[in-house]
C-alpha cells in the first residue's frame, strides 16, 4: 500500500474510532472496514444524547466534518429537528489560527503585502470559523473593511477528507438500506461540491456582487462592496457594515427602530430574493443581519446561497398550487418530481401522509397558519418516506424557517405568511403567462418529435419480436417509474399543447370575426 493509501486508511480508522467513542456504534459499524466495532465510550458522568454526541464527534474530527455538520443542519429532509439544532451550533466554533500564519497568507495573496494594502490591520479575528477567519482593517483612504482569510493548509486537509467521505459513502450504501435510499453517494458529491465552493472566496465575492446588483434600486438594503484588488481565492476584502444585530431588541428600541416595520422589511427582502430574483441568502441567521442608523438593513456572509432555476421555480409553483387546492395527489407528484436520486418512493404512503398534513395545516385561515410549522411537518413526511430533495429546494425551506424565527423575534405578532402571500400569488400566476405557456408548448413539441422519430424503429423491432414468437416482460418498479414519469410528463405537455392550440385558434377566430365586423362597419360608413 502506498504512503497516501496508508494515511487514508489510518484517517478512516480514526473517524470510526471517534464515532464509537461518542457512542455512535451503529454508524461506526456501517463505516468501518471490519464492520463491527468495539463498544467504547468516554465516561464523563452525563447521559449520552445522540445528537449532541454527533456534534461533539464532528468538532473533534476537524474542519471538514464541522462543515459537513453545518451543511447537514440545513437538511430537514435528512435529519430530525434535534439533530439539526445541535449541528447548527457548529457555526464559527473554531479557535483562531496563529497570527503569523494569517500574515503569511496575506503577504502571499496581496500585491505589496499587508502594509501596501491596509493602513491598519487587526491581527485579532472578529470571528473564526472552521475554514477561515475575519479580521477588521482600514484602507489607506480611511474605509473600514473586513478581511476574510482562509486558514493555512485547510484546503489540503479538506481534499483528503472529501476523498475519504466518498469512500465511506460507498461503503455505507453497500451495507445500509437507509443509506442507499437517501443516496448518500450523491449526497457526498453534493457536499464536496458545496464545500469546495466555500473554500473559494472568489465565488463568495461574485455572490456579493450579484446581490448588490439585485438590490441596486432598493435603498432599504445594504450589500457590502467587494474590493476586487484585495480579493483572491484565499482572501476576500469587503466593506464593513456597522450596525445593531437584528435580534438585539434593547439596542433597537434605544435607537428608535420600529421593530414591526423592520420585520416587514426583512420579509420583503427574503420575498424578493426567492420569488423575484430566484437567488437567495442561504444562511439568514441573526449574525448575518445588521440594522444601520436610519433603519437600513445590512446583510453579510455570502458563502452559502440558493438558486431557483426554471425547473425549481416550476416545482415551487406546483407545490404552492397543490397546497392551495388541498390536493395531496398533486403535492406528492410535485415532491417526487423534484426529488434527488434514490430508491423508488411509495407514492400511496407519501400521499396518505401529505393528506394528513394538509388537513392539519392548510385548512386553517391565513391568520392561524405558521409557515414554519407547515414546512417542518412536510420535512418530517419526506424524511419518513426517505425522499431527498434537491439541495436548493431544501435550502429554501430552511431559509423560510430561519426567516420566520427572525421576524418573530422582532415582532411576535408579525405573520410571515401575509407578507409572502403576494409573492406566492405572483409565482403561481407566472406559469400562466403567454411566454411561459409557449415555452412549455415548445418543450412538449420537442418531446413529441422525439417520440414520433423513435416510433418507426420501435414498431419495427416490436413486429420482429412478435414474428419470432412474442416476448416476456420483466419489469421492476424501479425501472417502470422513470418510464411512467416520462409518459405522464409527455401526456401533460400534449394536453397543454391542445389547450394552448385551442386558445390560439379561438383567438385567431375572434380576431377574424372582429376584422370582418370592422370591415362591414367601415364599408357601411364609406360613401357609395
Amino acid at each position: 500500500m502506498t504512503a497516501s493509501g496508508t494515511a487514508r486508511r489510518r484517517r478512516e480508522r480514526e473517524i470510526v474510532h471517534v464515532l464509537a467513542r461518542h457512542g455512535l456504534h451503529l454508524l461506526a459499524s456501517i463505516l468501518s472496514v471490519e464492520g463491527e466495532v468495539e463498544h467504547e465510550r468516554d465516561h464523563r458522568g452525563e447521559p449520552a444524547v445522540p445528537a449532541r454526541e454527533l456534534r461533539s464527534a464532528m468538532e473533534e474530527l476537524g474542519p471538514t466534518f464541522m462543515k459537513l455538520g453545518q451543511l447537514l443542519s440545513t437538511r430537514g429532509d435528512l435529519l430530525p429537528l434535534d439533530y439539526r439544532r445541535e449541528l447548527a451550533k457548529l457555526q464559527d466554533a473554531a479557535p483562531p489560527a496563529p497570527a503569523e500564519a494569517i500574515q503569511e497568507v496575506l503577504e502571499s495573496e496581496l500585491s505589496g503585502g499587508v502594509a501596501a494594502a491596509f493602513a491598519a490591520f487587526d491581527a485579532r479575528p472578529l470571528a473564526a470559523g472552521s475554514v477561515g477567519e475575519a479580521h477588521a482593517a482600514v484602507l489607506h483612504d480611511g474605509m473600514n473593511v473586513v478581511v476574510k482569510v482562509r486558514r493555512p493548509g485547510v484546503g489540503e486537509i479538506i481534499e483528503r477528507d472529501l476523498e475519504i467521505i466518498a469512500n465511506l459513502a460507498a461503503r455505507a450504501t453497500r451495507r445500509s438500506a437507509v443509506a442507499a435510499a437517501f443516496d448518500v453517494i450523491g449526497l457526498a458529491h453534493e457536499f464536496a461540491s458545496e464545500l469546495r465552493g466555500q473554500l473559494d472566496y472568489l465565488r463568495e465575492a461574485r455572490n456579493a456582487e450579484r446581490f448588490a446588483a439585485n438590490f441596486a434600486e432598493t435603498e432599504e438594503v445594504h450589500i457590502p462592496r467587494v474590493f476586487w484588488e484585495l480579493t483572491s481565492s484565499r482572501v476576500i476584502t469587503l466593506e464593513r457594515i456597522d450596525g445593531i444585530k437584528i435580534t438585539d431588541v434593547e439596542a433597537l428600541e434605544a435607537a428608535g427602530i420600529d421593530r414591526a416595520e423592520l420585520a416587514g422589511k426583512a420579509a420583503m427582502t427574503m420575498g424578493k430574493m426567492v420569488f423575484v430574483d430566484g437567488f437567495f441568502h442561504g444562511d439568514p441567521h441573526p449574525g448575518n443581519f445588521f440594522v444601520e442608523i436610519g433603519g437600513r438593513l445590512g446583510i453579510i456572509d455570502f458563502g452559502i446561497v440558493g438558486s431557483l432555476d426554471d425547473g425549481l421555480r416550476a416545482t415551487t409553483r406546483r407545490i404552492l398550487l397543490a397546497l392551495y387546492r388541498r390536493d395531496p395527489d398533486r403535492l406528492a407528484a410535485a415532491l417526487i418530481g423534484a426529488r434527488g436520486t434514490g430508491e423508488p418512493v411509495d407514492r400511496e404512503a407519501l400521499r396518505d401522509d401529505l393528506a394528513k398534513l394538509i388537513d392539519g395545516y392548510v385548512g386553517r385561515g391565513a391568520g392561524e397558519l405558521a409557515v414554519g410549522g407547515l414546512i417542518r411537518a412536510m420535512l418530517d413526511v419526506l424524511r419518513r418516506q426517505r425522499l431527498r430533495l434537491p439541495r436548493d429546494l431544501s435550502l429554501l425551506f430552511r431559509t423560510v424557517l430561519l426567516e420566520e424565527g427572525l421576524v418573530a423575534d422582532l415582532d411576535p405578532a408579525f405573520r410571515l405568511v401575509d407578507s409572502l402571500a403576494p409573492y406566492a400569488r405572483r409565482q403561481l400566476l407566472a406559469g400562466l403567462t403567454v411566454p411561459a405557456m409557449l415555452d412549455r408548448l415548445r418543450d412538449a413539441g420537442a418531446d413529441l418529435v422525439d417520440v414520433v422519430e423513435d416510433l418507426p424503429g420501435d414498431l419495427r423491432r416490436g413486429l420482429n419480436v412478435l414474428e419470432d414468437g412474442g416476448f416476456d416482460v420483466h419489469l421492476r418498479a424501479s425501472e417502470l417509474e422513470p418510464l411512467m414519469s416520462r409518459a405522464e410528463r409527455l401526456g401533460n405537455r400534449i394536453a397543454l399543447s391542445v389547450i394552448v392550440a385551442a386558445l390560439i385558434n379561438a383567438g385567431a377566430q375572434a380576431y377574424g370575426i372582429s376584422r370582418r365586423h370592422r370591415g362591414r362597419r367601415g364599408a357601411a360608413a364609406r360613401p357609395a
